[in-house]
């Protein structure tokens, strides 16, 4: 439980941060326990994680801001590893080099910072670029549906999924995992939640695998094609020799007569002259 000085102290930095928040950054604490804060980076432009959705949160202890906060982050960015404490100046693990002016905003604009450098640290990974953006694509998709162990349906609302008797709901129970089906999420950031989900139905990304359903749509129609393509070449010698081989006699008739068709006019000329001469004979 948060001492009263640490209970004040947190409520006014999220005063703050609601009215000035610092850019991509967005932070609140926990209805039910103000020491757990959750947070979303949102990808800076001209980084590997531009237009990314990271999550994470901030584990506050008792007697903040004396001492520094627990820092994770649960989506998958190809820089942190998921739901791991992280090892920085900022953090749980150098509580003597934490600095009490520090507030949240502080806190987050450090993390930023950590993670569009390169440096290397417990509960960092290294990664392409490559592999960072395509990452950074499905990070919607990875938050609200809990990395695919979610249960709900594209077109099936939040309302309708709340419905389902609890059997077919996910049985994972929040515990920094993440792999909840998406319910802390869901629970911690409803309207980014909502708005997940619209622009899955938008893309037609498959809530179980965050792969797009019109992209599997058409390879399958071009798997089709081919394999028809493939049979249908197979099923042609069947008829091809004869037919090759008279084209192949036509085209050798066709390129002597090409070849040769100025000795035969002189030929016919000749056979025409004499033919001539030996008829004037005749009739003289």
């Amino acid at each position: 439980m948060a001492t009263k000085a640490a209970h004040k102290r947190l409520l006014r930095e999220h005063q703050n941060l609601s009215t000035s928040p610092p850019p991509y950054i967005s932070a609140h604490p926990s209805e039910h326990n103000i020491l757990e804060w959750h947070y979303i980076l949102t990808g800076p432009p001209d980084t590997p994680y531009a237009g990314g959705q990271y999550w994470g949160t901030l584990v506050f202890p008792p007697d903040y801001p004396f001492a520094p906060p627990a820092i994770r982050m649960h989506t998958e960015s190809g820089r942190f590893r998921c739901n791991e404490r992280l090892c920085l100046s900022i953090s749980d693990f150098h509580p003597k080099s934490f600095n009490p002016a520090w507030e949240v905003s502080t806190i987050l604009l450090g993390v930023q910072s950590f993670m569009t450098s390169e440096e290397m640290t417990t509960g960092s990974v290294s990664a392409p670029d490559f592999k960072r953006k395509q990452l950074a694509e499905r990070t919607r998709w990875y938050n609200s549906t809990g990395g695919g162990t979610t249960t709900r349906k594209l077109g099936e609302s939040a309302s309708q999924h709340a419905a389902k008797p609890v059997q077919q709901q996910s049985s994972n129970k929040w515990s920094m995992t993440g792999r909840d089906g998406g319910a802390k999420f869901r629970e911690e950031w409803p309207e980014e939640d909502e708005e997940n989900w619209k622009w899955m139905e938008e893309n037609q990304i498959d809530p179980k695998t965050g792969e797009s359903l019109k992209a599997a749509a058409v390879q399958d129609v071009q798997e089709q094609h081919s394999g028809a393509t493939e049979s249908a070449q197979k099923a042609a010698p069947a008829n091809g020799p004869g037919l090759k081989q008279g084209h192949t006699a036509h085209a050798a008739d066709q390129g002597w007569l090409g070849k040769n068709w100025g000795k035969v006019a002189i030929a016919a000329v000749f056979v025409y002259v004499l033919a001539a001469r030996m008829m004037s004979d005749v009739n003289a």
